[in-house]
């Protein structure tokens, strides 16, 4: 028989534990490496309750070469749950940051994706290369997250569908053209020419902000020349002073093709940046090839 003191003390005590059985589980932090997993990640995980995704790399970094870790990224990589790297050699200071939280959990987007060209890591631009990099996160995620495993799966069918349906856009649009020769920025396009079929005559620079000398330079201009290239194109987070010389040189129309490497940080503009690059290079494409 309870005793009224000891309806009161009950009564007392659960005045103290409600709110500590109602307080909110700590979120799930999925920290991912640079921009292109970003996109990809806020489209795997959705609406998931309790799931934060955030990007290590700035505004402005492009693709992570030579990317130096500073001490406010240590702390962020400590913070996280899920550390999400594009991997096939992207994030050089990848080792670094899982001695540092041995607890991470990692996905790696490239596992199993045998990278290409000379070991390029840039497979998401080809978009064939994106579909299996979303596979390969939203394994990832449902293995380190499980509670959440499939609305991940589902999430990723989704945006998987949306990738084939713009795959099978551009093919319609690219394959009848039959100039098919371009000159590229940098080493960021392979996947996305053998996807459609395109031919790299040139690539301005190997590594951005390393400015090809005049003889480089020259031999660019004379395999435009020679080949009657119509394509030229730098890209839009690098300045374009080595790629405008060719253009003066050769008068072939300078244009931009994007890598989706940079893009508005906001959840619901991120969430199709890379489709929208995707079209906008198909759109620049269309015109540059059939001039």
């Amino acid at each position: 028989m309870t005793t009224p003191h000891l309806k009161n003390a009950i009564a007392f005590a659960a005045l103290f534990l409600l709110p500590l059985s109602g307080m909110p589980a700590k979120p799930v932090e999925i920290l991912t490496s640079f921009y292109p997993m970003y996109v990809s990640v806020l489209n795997v995980v959705g609406d998931a309750p309790g799931v934060e995704v955030s990007c290590l790399a700035e505004r402005f970094v492009g693709c992570l070469h030579d990317y130096q870790l500073t001490p406010g990224d240590m702390k962020r990589i400590a913070r996280a749950d899920i550390f999400v790297a594009n991997g096939a050699g992207m994030e050089t200071f990848l080792d670094k940051a899982l001695k540092q939280s041995p607890s991470l959990k990692l996905v790696d987007a490239s596992e199993g994706i045998p990278p290409a060209f000379g070991g390029n890591p840039h497979i998401w631009v080809g978009i064939s290369g994106a579909i299996r990099q979303v596979k390969n996160i939203a394994r990832g995620l449902a293995a380190a997250d499980p509670s959440h495993a499939e609305r991940y799966q589902r999430n990723a069918d989704a945006y998987i569908a949306k990738l084939e349906a713009l795959c099978s856009e551009m093919h319609a649009a690219l394959d009848g053209l039959k100039n098919r020769d371009i000159v590229t920025f940098h080493e960021a396009f392979p996947y996305f020419a053998g996807e459609f079929q395109l031919n790299i005559v040139g690539v301005i620079e190997r590594e951005p902000g390393s400015e090809p000398g005049a003889k480089e330079l020259a031999g660019i201009v004379e395999i435009v020349r020679e080949r009657k290239v119509s394509a030229l194109f730098a890209e839009p987070q690098y300045p374009a002073k080595s790629a405008k010389v060719i253009e003066r040189e050769t008068g072939v129309r300078l244009s931009i093709l994007d890598p989706a490497v940079t893009g508005p940080r906001e959840p619901d503009k991120a969430r199709d940046a890379y489709l929208a690059a995707m079209r906008k290079n198909l759109d620049v494409l269309s015109r540059a090839l059939s001039e």
